[in-house]
């Protein structure tokens, strides 16, 4: 995915010369590229994200579209104080990437993993967020962020992820996608993690058992309206995230259910009020918090 987001941005920056990108001493082998092209458009400021998001409001209130990029667990817990008072505030159009979500940089150990980030920024108003799946998604959120007024968070993998959508470009920011129309148990994921449910769709085809799927890009603006359709004709929702249950998905679609007093029931899938000291493989942490297909698979079942 970061890939595919630096693609995207150099050849954004060809027809934008607005278009900056910050860097908190990362990107090696990533933005050679950019840095070869648009020299007096790219500063690495170090291990210094709080300062590198200043820097970045700067820019943007005297015209500039920085995109500041980091380890998303770096990015967004770091330097929030300045996202906060400096981006949000003031409405910059600061362009957040957070590299890395959930358990992508998952032999690192708990310090990269980024499980909180979306309950962070889905605070601070004026924020826009953005979850894309996989790469061809990232393609449309650089480009939907450089569109957008006003402080974006793009939240993204890291590599190896598989193309779910290649056609995406269409969507706009906002809208919640039904990628399958199903009974009874609705599933609702946004991320990455949405692969997982989409091997959990095709175990329960084989039982006979067809929930519905509903893919959520954009975590802010959130698709309200589409959560309350949903809970018309289904019992069951179940969230599917890969971050805290506590202030994601999850809570942002019971938000929703409790605002019409609906008597559909919630089932939260994610990681819970806990710490995770243990590294491994992404595979396997996904495995440990119960958020992999397989899981996805018996949770649908039980309910059933």
């Amino acid at each position: 995915m970061r890939t595919a987001f630096i693609h995207t941005l150099i050849e954004s920056a060809k027809e934008n010369d607005k278009i900056f990108l910050l860097t908190g001493d990362l990107g090696f082998s990533v933005f050679e590229e950019f840095i070869q092209k648009y020299p007096e458009r790219y500063f690495n400021l170090g291990v210094a994200e709080a300062n590198m998001v200043s820097v970045a409001t700067g820019l943007s209130l005297v015209g500039f579209t920085p995109f500041v990029y980091s380890i998303a667990s770096f990015m967004t817990l770091r330097p929030y104080e300045q996202i906060v008072r400096d981006a949000a505030q003031h409405n910059a159009n600061v362009k957040i990437v957070g590299i890395g979500a959930g358990f992508s940089y998952s032999h690192a150990g708990p310090s990269h993993h980024a499980i909180e980030d979306i309950a962070i920024m889905r605070s601070i108003p004026n924020m826009t967020i953005l979850c894309p799946a996989d790469p061809a998604e990232t393609i449309w959120a650089t480009k939907e962020a450089i569109k957008t007024q006003g402080p974006v968070y793009i939240r993204l993998g890291k590599v190896g992820e598989p193309i779910l959508f290649p056609n995406c470009g269409y969507r706009k920011v906002g809208p919640g996608v039904v990628i399958k129309e199903g009974r009874k148990i609705c599933i609702v994921a946004t991320g990455t993690i949405l692969k997982e449910a989409i091997d959990a769709l095709v175990m329960l085809h084989n039982k006979n058992i067809e929930p519905t799927l509903v893919y959520m890009p954009t975590m802010k603006p959130f698709d309200a309206a589409l959560i309350k359709k949903l809970a018309k004709n289904h019992q069951i929702i179940v969230s599917l995230e890969e971050h805290r249950t506590i202030n994601g998905l999850g809570s942002a679609v019971a938000d929703t259910l409790a605002s019409v007093g609906t008597t559909s029931k919630l089932v939260k899938l994610g990681i819970g009020d806990m710490f995770l000291s243990r590294p491994g493989t992404q595979t396997f942490l996904r495995k440990q918090v119960g958020i992999n297909a397989e899981n996805i698979v018996r949770t649908i079942k039980s309910l059933y």
